[in-house]
Parts: structure tokens; C-alpha cells; sequence
């Protein structure tokens, strides 16, 4: 069985992951803002440049989940 208290304190809790999750997180309010809720539901915020620390609006776009999950 997962153990997700576990998991939090080992990984999801510590500080370099909260800094990304953050930045995520603003990259899909920014586009959320921009473009509507509605068409960010479903779907993922790519980083064009694959850094997700860029949050520039030209380096964000709309795409469906399978599409920028299946991207190496």
C-alpha cells in the first residue's frame, strides 16, 4: 500500500520540490489568466524551452496531458 505521509516528508516536502511545484503551479495561473479557465481544463501548461522555470508567456502554450507527458 502507498504510504503518502512517507512520501511527502522523504520527497514531496522538502524545500527544492515546493520551489518547483511552485513554479508550476504559477505557470498554470498565468495561462489561466490569460487565456481562461476553461481552456486550460484538461489540459497541461508545456514549457516550450522545457524549463520550468521560465514563465515567460511566450514560453507557454496549451496542450493535452497525453501529449506533454509522452515528450522527452
Amino acid at each position: 500500500m502507498r504510504n503518502y505521509a512517507k512520501e511527502y516528508r522523504e520527497y514531496h516536502g522538502k524545500p527544492a520540490q515546493k520551489k518547483r511545484r511552485a513554479g508550476r503551479n504559477k505557470a498554470r495561473s498565468l495561462m489561466i489568466k490569460k487565456k481562461g479557465a476553461s481552456a486550460v481544463a484538461g489540459k497541461d501548461v508545456h514549457h516550450k524551452d522545457r524549463n520550468t522555470r521560465n514563465n515567460s508567456s511566450s514560453n507557454l502554450s496549451i496542450i493535452s496531458k497525453s501529449k506533454n507527458r509522452s515528450m522527452k
